[in-house]
């Protein structure tokens, strides 16, 4: 089945979608102990929240990268989720969204949530020919997202670490221990702000 170019898929339930962070351990503890983020947490800093776990692989190097060794699960409301997406703005200029450059600059000012669509990672990181969202957060929606929308904070670096082991021994099991993520339902307004495709998956594990 073919996969839209610009597509979101997640973990979600029917209240909650799954995000990811990686992080030093010195901001990754105390977030977890916590259930939320805390201090050391910078607030006026932007903050990149990803729906799909090999993308995060990808940007973290499966945890090994300085300040990247703890990869946090963050489960979110969906809809404060819903709400980042709603106002959001991609980070770049796509004629077919904006009309023109002057446009998508005000709305780039304006917006406290810019998205950007980056290629999606296969099991060994591979770049694939459709795309994965990422939200960056700043501002207001920082501050939603701490205060309001987090649900949990899971520390999965030692699931991370035993898919990484078992890709380096060519185990066929690593591919079975990846989360499972299914097409992210989206309104028509806001999928068409994101300039996302059609919900046509009914759910899947990652391509290999």
């Amino acid at each position: 089945m073919s996969v839209p170019e610009r597509q979101i898929r997640a973990r979600h339930s029917a209240t909650t979608v799954t995000v990811y962070q990686a992080y030093p351990p010195d901001i990754a503890v105390p977030a977890v102990a916590a259930g939320r983020f805390v201090a050391p947490f910078k607030r006026e800093r932007m903050t990149w929240i990803k729906p799909s776990f090999l993308w995060m692989m990808y940007r973290c190097g499966w945890a090994t990268k300085p300040g990247q060794e703890r990869v946090l699960a963050i489960e979110i409301t969906r809809a404060g989720f819903e709400w980042a997406l709603g106002r959001a703005c991609l980070s770049h200029y796509d004629r077919d969204l904006h009309g023109d450059r002057e446009n998508w600059s005000r709305q780039l000012r304006a917006s406290p949530v810019r998205v950007q669509w980056d290629p999606e990672r296969s099991l060994r990181l591979a770049a694939l020919p459709y795309r994965s969202l990422q939200v960056g957060l700043s501002g207001e929606a920082v501050d939603r997202y701490v205060d309001d929308w987090v649900v949990a904070v899971e520390d999965v670096t030692a699931t991370v670490g035993q898919i990484r082991d078992l890709l380096r021994r060519g185990d066929e099991q690593a591919a079975a221990r990846l989360p499972v993520e299914h097409v992210y339902p989206l309104a028509d307004r806001i999928a068409a702000g994101l300039g996302a495709g059609p919900v046509d998956d009914p759910g899947r594990r990652h391509r290999q």
